[in-house]
């Protein structure tokens, strides 16, 4: 299906103004309205009859569900995206703060509230744990996450990145300056150590470990910069697009429509094509030929390469480095007749041992036997998503990416009353399957057929080492002249704020390489790199 804009601009420019973005994910759609702000003719091609990749929708029984991510955080990724077009993002999206940011449950029955304020959650994890200077641990700890925020946007945010050497300016040299902010990375210590160095409540530290599943990693074995995670979203909060996370990329496809791209849905590319080492465009399932200048890939950057590219260049990129999968997960939509109160809108019910977790998960590659659930209970903010009094409960499990021993048509129905279970026994909702009216789930294996990921990861590329963990393929390719990277499994990494910006980077990178004839003038007043 092609779907044509109203200016139709695209369809009608030849391959040297021309860029095709493959996916229409959120990153592939950030890049297509940034590069269409900008002046250039896109091509947006996506196997799907949808766009917006993982963030799509489930509606069944007067219930209406968020497929994928489910936690809007560090909107000023998605304000300089409509900035570029000259529109206000307040003015294309409902945003509804969220504070408390989640509730967490644990085995013992305690709970514990995550507030934006420093301050109140000091109080919070006092009144946890009287006389453990717990609230103390975490001012210190939120101290090295502003620095390590500090450190991401200055370093590493808003420029393509694959590696060390790309972080810093090489003209300036090795200075002592420098230097400093290399060791104030705190290479060498992993997420997982830091946290409890600073919090060594067990309590505590299980829910600051789970900064990290934003990007589907161990945090025994994750890099300690990712501690700035805390600060980015303490201070910039966690917020609800009313519609769902869903109303982003409606937003963004709306966008890129007014902006003049073409469209095609339904329209899978089966092969980037090269000479010399340059970009000429992609063929598409059907045998057609769009030429075209530069191609931005949404798709898995695994994937990209193994499946779309010759195989030299395809080699030369997988014996860079390792490429780990991130975990995979089994979710399951759950429309209930009523209503738990206890839930706020964001939850995680905890595991009774994080170690035996990360263990079976990460190391074993097995699904945890008491596993963290990740609950989101939308009707508290939205009551539209369900029936009166109802709820669109969504449940996220974490398990390892596929392995060749597994088959979840088999393993689900066993490994979903291990889910039920933990909610029943932890997050007191004792009588939840008396009140479940709609029930769908996605295991791995439908994650991995459904979104064209590697092996079935839902975040992309695993974020493990503890020197170098941080770090994915760069936007730019340093193989393939033309082409650039987006989304989960290329810079800076998975989750929704992380993927839109990867799309802008390899957006900007577009335009200041130089290797494509923009269409017509760009739009009033874009908003420039920091």
């Amino acid at each position: 299906m092609i779907a044509t804009s109203k200016a139709n601009e695209a369809g009608s420019a030849d391959g040297q103004s021309r860029v095709v973005v493959i996916g229409g994910g959120l990153a592939g759609l950030a890049a297509t309205c940034t590069l269409a702000a900008r002046g250039y003719a896109v091509t947006l091609c996506d196997k799907n009859p949808w766009l917006g990749g993982k963030a799509a929708v489930l509606s069944e029984g007067g219930y209406r569900f968020d497929m994928g991510p489910t936690i809007l955080t560090i909107p000023e990724v998605l304000r300089r995206v409509f900035a570029e077009a000259g529109r206000d993002l307040h003015e294309e999206l409902d945003l509804v703060p969220l504070d408390p940011q989640w509730r967490s449950f644990f085995t013992d029955g305690t709970t514990l509230d995550l507030v934006a304020d420093v301050t109140e959650m000091r109080r919070n994890l006092d009144t946890l744990a009287p006389g453990r200077k717990a609230g103390d641990g975490y001012e210190r700890f939120m101290e090295l996450a502003k620095r390590l925020h500090r450190l991401s946007d200055d370093y590493f945010f808003w420029r393509p990145v694959g590696g060390m050497k790309d972080m810093f300016d090489s003209k300036r040299g090795l200075t002592l300056g420098l230097l400093k902010e290399i060791m104030g990375m705190r290479p060498g210590h992993s997420v997982g150590g830091t946290v409890r160095a600073f919090v060594p409540e067990e309590r505590a530290a299980q829910m600051f470990d789970h900064f990290t599943q934003y990007v589907g990693s161990n945090p025994e074995n994750s890099p300690a910069v990712l501690c700035g995670i805390a600060s980015m979203q303490s201070r910039d909060g966690v917020w609800y697009p009313m519609g769902g996370t869903r109303a982003v990329p409606e937003a963004l496809a709306s966008l890129a429509t007014d902006l003049g791209v073409e469209i095609r849905t339904e329209c899978p590319v089966q092969r980037i094509r090269t000479e010399r080492g340059k970009v000429v465009g992609v063929e598409t399932a059907s045998g057609e030929f769009i030429p075209a200048a530069a191609v931005v890939s949404n798709s898995d950057s695994v994937r990209t390469h193994r499946e779309l590219l010759d195989q030299p260049t395809a080699a030369k990129f997988l014996r860079r480095r390792g490429y780990e999968p991130a975990c995979s997960g089994v979710v399951l939509y759950l429309g209930l007749k009523r209503r738990y109160e206890q839930l706020l809108h964001h939850n995680f019910v905890f595991s009774r041992d994080p170690h035996e977790e990360f263990e079976s998960i990460y190391r074993k590659g097995e699904p945890a036997p008491d596993p963290t659930a990740y609950v989101c209970a939308p009707a508290m903010t939205e009551p539209e998503v369900a029936p009166e009094g109802g709820e669109a409960l969504y449940v996220l499990v974490h398990t390892p990416y596929l392995r060749p021993h597994h088959d979840w048509s088999k393993m689900l129905p066993a490994y979903r009353n291990t889910i039920i279970e933990k909610l029943r026994s932890t997050a007191g909702m004792e009588d939840i399957e008396d009140r479940i009216e709609v029930e769908r789930a996605l295991t791995p294996q439908d994650i991995n057929d459904r979104y064209h990921v590697l092996n079935g990861a839902i975040y992309g590329l695993a974020s493990h080492g503890r020197f170098m963990g941080a770090f994915k393929p760069s936007n730019r390719s340093p193989d393939v002249e033309g082409l650039y990277l987006a989304g989960g499994a290329a810079h800076p990494g998975p989750g929704m704020p992380m993927v839109m910006m990867s799309g802008w980077i390899a957006a900007d990178c577009v335009d200041k390489d130089g290797l494509v004839e923009r269409s017509r003038s760009s739009q009033p007043s874009p908003v420039m790199a920091s």
